[in-house]
């Protein structure tokens, strides 16, 4: 077997590619995860923003536009999940596991007209004499837009969090919704703001999948990775720098399984493409084991119903 063959700058180009659609849902739902709100539905909205950013750029001959089109589309989904879950009070853990099924349907009825078509393409950095350097060009410098958004995205969330008003009101309304509307807060508005913001992301992650990462529509093309950014929330400790960390963890499991295969080793294909599955299982195993660290770690009010009455 000749490992000579791999390239390790080919290969960490490949990981980070693989690791931006996962990033961009994971840092969406740790906002939302953040203001109290547990939405299961990442990997419905992504294939919806996968179906909606492929169809407007193929249809209008823009990246941009689709890419628009997608977070609007992945927003629009979650805004339905909010309006269930925030205003009628349904459980938040069921709404979401009916939001994936049906982005999946969805996505699959929408996209039967646009399967084996190719996207308009998509620009990338390349700048003069910079992007040939040997090593150095290719991992800083040869990749599409969308990686240094979602590193900046990445960034902007945490110094929301951290560093603005606004969202030191948004951990509070994660941390105890009661209090928050005590004083004041409209918890229902924030929520649905972070729920919406959340939506946009995985949107957008999606539209990166069938737009930029393979690029083409196939029909539930997300295979888990909505899944896989929920796990990444939970790996990181719901900190935004840590997302970067499990984000590029789990792309890199991705793409060996892939190179595995190419070198033909003899593994099961079925066994390599669960693999990703697999270590999200153990990483929710072992963050499940200190029960008293995840709960020092994860908003208060996760998941529970909050009701202005009260």
């Amino acid at each position: 077997m000749d490992f000579s063959s791999l390239s390790l700058v080919a290969l960490t180009v490949s990981l980070i590619g693989a690791a931006t659609p996962i990033l961009l849902a994971a840092i969406g739902e740790l906002v939302v995860e953040k203001s109290g709100v547990l939405n299961l539905g990442v990997e419905g909205m992504m294939i919806i923003g996968a179906i909606a950013g492929f169809a407007i750029s193929v249809e209008t001959g823009s990246v941009w536009t689709g890419m628009l089109a997608a977070m609007a589309a992945g927003a629009v989904l979650a805004l339905i999940f909010g309006f269930l879950t925030q205003v009628l009070l349904s459980n938040q853990v069921a709404t979401g596991l009916a939001l994936t099924l049906f982005g999946l349907g969805l996505a699959a009825l929408l996209g039967q007209n646009y399967t084996g078509m190719k996207p308009p393409p998509s620009p990338r950095l390349d700048i003069p004499v910079l992007s040939d350097l040997p090593v150095v060009g290719p991992l800083l410098f040869g990749h599409d837009f969308m990686i240094y958004f979602s590193l900046l995205i990445v960034f902007a969330v945490w110094y929301f969090l951290n560093r603005t008003r606004a969202g030191l009101v948004l951990r509070a309304v994660g941390e105890n919704h009661d209090a928050a509307h005590s004083l004041g807060y409209n918890v229902v508005a924030i929520r649905m703001a972070a729920i919406a913001f959340g939506g946009a992301l995985a949107g957008l992650g999606g539209a990166y999948l069938s737009l930029i990462r393979v690029p083409q529509w196939t029909e539930g093309m997300t295979a888990g990775a909505g899944w896989i950014a929920l796990a990444i929330v939970v790996f990181a400790s719901w900190k935004p720098g840590r997302v970067i960390l499990g984000a590029y963890l789990f792309g890199g499991v991705t793409i060996l399984q892939l190179n595995l295969q190419a070198l033909g080793i003899s593994i099961s294909p079925a066994f390599l493409s669960m693999t990703p599955y697999l270590v999200t299982i153990i990483v929710l195993v072992i963050m499940s084991a200190d029960r008293r660290r995840a709960s020092l770690n994860a908003p208060a009010s996760l998941g529970r119903i909050f009701h202005a009455s009260h």
